[in-house]
């Protein structure tokens, strides 16, 4: 589906309306460019970033530090947030995002997830968030489609009115949508 709306693939059936013309796009791999450091990986989308928000953004993804390695010297997870980094420093409309803390692990991820809502903060652009873990969708959506296996159809959709900064995994709300999502897809 990202796939579509970035334009990389047509649809087999029906069409698209994408106002968006900046796309950023966070694979499920990191694809970093290896003989360029976490700095330049994440500068080279946007040469116009000053060097404070360069310094916010390798900040905001927990590689302060590591500024100065190459993607082989870094662990999986973390050349997967140079790569989240980078392309919060793409100057989009759009962030499409695919499964982007699958090689993360547990504790790391909600580090992350609440890296993410920092840095969509400073820019307030749209993001597809694709995941399979029913809980980043809880925390980090304002709507949650729940799909089918192909041909892929939406199944259920949900709204969270809730700011993302006052959920809680315990809060009622998220527990009967999280317990109505498992209800979807057994």
């Amino acid at each position: 589906m990202l796939n579509i709306i970035s334009g990389y693939l047509t649809p087999s059936r029906g069409n698209l309306v994408n106002k968006s013309k900046n796309i950023s796009y966070v694979f499920q791999e990191d694809r970093l460019l290896p003989w360029k450091t976490v700095y330049e990986n994440i500068y080279i989308v946007n040469k116009k970033a000053s060097k404070k928000q360069m310094k916010l953004l390798i900040e905001q993804v927990g590689l302060t530090g590591f500024e100065d390695h190459y993607p082989f010297e870094l662990s999986g997870g973390m050349r997967q947030r140079c790569a989240i980094a980078r392309a919060f420093n793409y100057e989009a409309d759009l962030l499409l995002m695919d499964e982007p803390f699958k090689s993360l692990d547990y504790n790391l991820r909600f580090n992350m997830i609440e890296n993410l809502l920092n840095l969509w903060k400073l820019k307030q652009n749209s993001i597809i968030f694709v995941t399979h873990e029913i809980d980043e969708a809880l925390l980090l959506g304002d709507r949650i489609l729940v799909l089918s296996n192909r041909p892929t159809k939406v199944i259920k959709e949900f709204k969270i009115e809730k700011l993302k900064r006052e959920r809680s995994l315990r809060d009622e709300i998220l527990m009967k949508i999280r317990s109505e999502i498992v209800s979807c897809l057994v």
